[in-house]
């Protein structure tokens, strides 16, 4: 059995190698999974299971505890550890350092949905966030769009942001914190969230036409990053169907009836294995990045792969 730190795990890894992974497995049979998240707001235990046939199989541990976030110094919210089990022999075969997994899994997900459904002459980026996924998200979506000029950064905390506007500006990318998120949204070609936030940040009546909307927060079904109005004004996507209608960004509108399943478009399977798929410019597009482990060994298994070569 291989214990895989975090430092091995990112020594290994760059977003092509990832991105690619994640949409090649994706052209591929279907995973079956289930999960459980027990707690509340203030402290979660999240496990979620996966077969993905062919491959192997895995499992995600993780304990979510959001104020260690505010102890001094500062402690991770998250801690978590990915295992996986060999498809040949059923046996574990290695243990991931969890984070480090997520960091690169979320936000490859979010752009290799992004690679397809977002414009391709997209110019300005709004990132909603300040922890390691809204810094990876940043890296990752400068990778799939190189149009990307314009850099902007939102989080409750704007003191969060400097070390993230810093690298930006050393790159020689225009980037800027922003107060105002409503005129921010408005200026977006893409919008992408991570944060905790139980209360709608994107408002419908601030998204311009053209615009992708990426939502990775919102994973209990009460928490929202976006309204019902920009839900409903959307073309929706999802990574993963069963996860995303238990989370909060369309939980609620499908509840209230401002949308209904057929709402969702397709899934990733469906968007990776659509070679016609069209998009007009002026098409609201919209993915729920809901996560799930199937995900997380996509990753892994890369990591092996590569650290065993």
């Amino acid at each position: 059995m291989q214990f895989i730190s975090a430092k091995t795990i990112h020594d290994l890894l760059e977003w092509e190698g990832v991105i690619n992974a994640i949409h090649s497995a994706h052209l591929g049979a279907r995973h079956t999974g289930e999960g459980f998240f027990l707690g509340d707001a203030a402290y979660g235990l999240l496990s979620r299971g996966v077969i993905l046939p062919g491959r192997g199989a895995g499992l995600k541990i993780a304990s979510i505890y959001p104020a260690n976030a505010q102890a001094k110094p500062p402690r991770a919210a998250e801690d978590a550890a990915f295992v996986v089990i060999d498809e040949e022999t059923k046996a574990i075969s290695a243990v991931l350092d969890g984070p480090a997994i997520t960091r690169w899994k979320t936000a490859a997900d979010s752009v290799a949905a992004a690679r397809i459904l977002s414009r391709e002459d997209s110019a300005t980026l709004l990132v909603l966030g300040a922890g390691p996924v809204a810094t990876a998200l940043v890296d990752a979506y400068l990778h799939i769009r190189p149009s990307i000029r314009t850099v902007l950064l939102w989080n409750r905390t704007a003191e969060k942001l400097a070390a993230t506007l810093a690298a930006l500006r050393e790159k020689g990318i225009e980037a800027e914190i922003v107060q105002d998120l409503s005129a921010a949204v408005g200026r977006a070609d893409i919008i992408t969230a991570a944060t905790s936030s139980a209360s709608p940040l994107i408002l419908g009546k601030d998204v311009q036409p053209g615009t992708h909307i990426d939502l990775l927060g919102g994973y209990r079904p009460d928490m929202q990053e976006a309204d019902g109005e920009a839900v409903a004004k959307a073309r929706v996507f999802v990574d993963d169907r069963t996860n995303a209608a238990m989370s909060g960004d369309l939980h609620i509108p499908l509840r209230l009836g401002m949308i209904t399943e057929q709402h969702i478009e397709a899934d990733l399977y469906e968007i990776c294995q659509n070679t016609s798929f069209c998009r007009q410019q002026q098409d609201i597009t919209l993915y729920k990045n809901a996560g799930g482990a199937h995900l997380d060994l996509m990753v892994s298994l890369l990591v092996i792969d590569r650290l065993n070569r």
